[in-house]
């Protein structure tokens, strides 16, 4: 489980002035939040919508007083900060919530392989090494979560490193993790990333696992909730 700040302030999305930039309207002012999310986000970010921001740290060279933390779309709170699955996962691994990673003690962030960095490497005694790459998502569409929101050459490429780990024999494992909780089941995004699908299809085929869960989220917390179904193909 993660805690949200707790100064969060109510306003509402005026536009999207660059990818890491939105302009919202608080109180009747308008101020200017830093988004964590370069994705799309075309389905959520629309005029009007309500969000949840947070005061911002002050720090040299800043141009945003505040933080984009949350998204309230039709009554469903959705986080758009694409940092957060890390911390939750992390989180959850080490609260020992994650069942297909339970045989695992030790987990180490941010580990340099070929010409990336992938999330997480676990250990644990007698057991082969674990490399984990973990994606965000905020698309669903029909009770079906997405990704990506946008094509991913790095998404890609994550995938590529993980399949050359599998051959040398270690596990590699690639987990979705869904910001909201209105979600039945994921599925590649193949209409906006044909390329990534492809490579998520032939990765899973080579033995890189795969594994996606969905949130629950209120104004004080994000908490990692069930395992849903993976659909790598449309009829699947």
């Amino acid at each position: 489980m993660i805690n949200l700040p707790e100064d969060l302030v109510k306003a509402f999305f005026l536009h999207r002035s660059n990818r890491f930039t939105v302009i919202a309207e608080k109180e009747g002012e308008r101020v200017k939040a830093f988004l964590a999310d370069p994705g799309r986000l075309e389905e959520l970010l629309l005029p009007g919508v309500e969000l949840y921001l947070s005061k911002a740290k002050v720090r040299e060279g800043r141009k945003t007083a505040y933080d984009v933390v949350l998204l309230n779309q039709n009554g469903i709170l959705i986080s758009v900060d694409s940092r957060l699955p890390n911390r939750i996962f992390k989180s959850a691994f080490q609260s020992g919530e994650l069942e297909p990673f339970k045989d695992y003690q030790q987990i180490t962030s941010e580990v340099k392989v070929g010409s990336s960095r992938l999330d997480f490497l676990l250990e644990g005694k007698g057991r082969q090494p674990y490399y984990i790459e973990v994606k965000s998502v905020t698309l669903v569409i029909d009770g079906k979560g997405l990704f990506p929101d946008a094509p991913t050459a790095r998404g890609s490429r994550h995938l590529k490193e993980l399949m050359a780990l599998k051959d040398k024999g270690f596990r590699t494992a690639v987990v979705f993790i869904i910001q909201r909780g209105d979600v039945v089941s994921f599925a590649p995004n193949e209409n906006t990333d044909p390329a990534f699908t492809r490579i998520l299809r032939e990765a899973v085929a080579k033995g890189v696992e795969i594994y996606a869960y969905c949130c629950q989220i209120n104004l004080e917390t994000v908490r990692l909730t069930e395992r849903v179904p993976v659909r790598l193909y449309k009829n699947s």
